[in-house]
């Protein structure tokens, strides 16, 4: 038999480019059992589980925010400081100009 992947080793992962199961033709159409479906307990026990497994990755995505909000709150700080800065020289390069000027006159 000349397969190019198996079902452990796909040749490719994307579901679209792999080739379709074909039936079986030792089992006759329609022969498979329904799924069974149970409510109450289990379901209650697998919905505890899942949010349970999903805890984690919720305190990590608060976690991101958090940080993501704290670096935003350090650059704006930042954007002031160095705003502050620029005022300042630029308020005294206005000085040592206004006093050139004056210095100008009265020659």
């Amino acid at each position: 038999m000349n397969t190019l992947g198996t079902i452990d080793r796909p040749l490719t992962h994307d579901p679209k480019k792999q080739v379709p199961m074909k039936p079986s033709t030792s089992e006759p159409a329609g022969s498979a059992t329904p799924d069974f479906t149970s409510t109450g307990a289990n379901d209650t026990r697998q919905n505890r589980t899942r949010e349970m497994q999903l805890i984690p990755e919720a305190l990590a995505r608060a976690h991101m925010h958090d940080r993501l909000h704290e670096a935003e709150q350090e650059r704006r700080a930042m954007r002031l400081v160095t705003a502050r800065r620029m005022q300042r020289r630029a308020e005294r390069a206005s000085r040592r100009a206004r006093r050139a000027l004056a210095m100008a006159v009265m020659q």
